[in-house]
């Protein structure tokens, strides 16, 4: 019969895991598999607001928006080639 244990663990210094069962007696075999968690994408705002300068730029730029100073381009009109 097989059971399972579930636990998070972090690579430490020369790829280095380890792990707590102290459920599991010494001398115990056991089968190890590891699943490596793919980095979530960061939220776009949050990537843009990391640089001080983006963030001044982002945050005059919503304040520009909420006053109506805004600029309407037709793209029809605008001459690509």
């Amino acid at each position: 019969m097989l059971s399972g244990i579930k636990q998070k663990a972090i690579v430490g210094k020369d790829g280095k895991i380890e792990l707590s069962a102290t459920e599991l007696p010494e001398g115990t075999v056991v089968e190890v598999i590891v699943l490596v968690e793919t980095p979530t994408e960061e939220d776009e705002t949050i990537y843009l607001l990391k640089s001080e300068a983006n963030k001044k730029h982002l945050l005059k730029a919503l304040e520009n928006v909420q006053k109506g100073n805004l600029i309407y381009v037709d793209l029809d009109d605008l001459n690509y080639f």
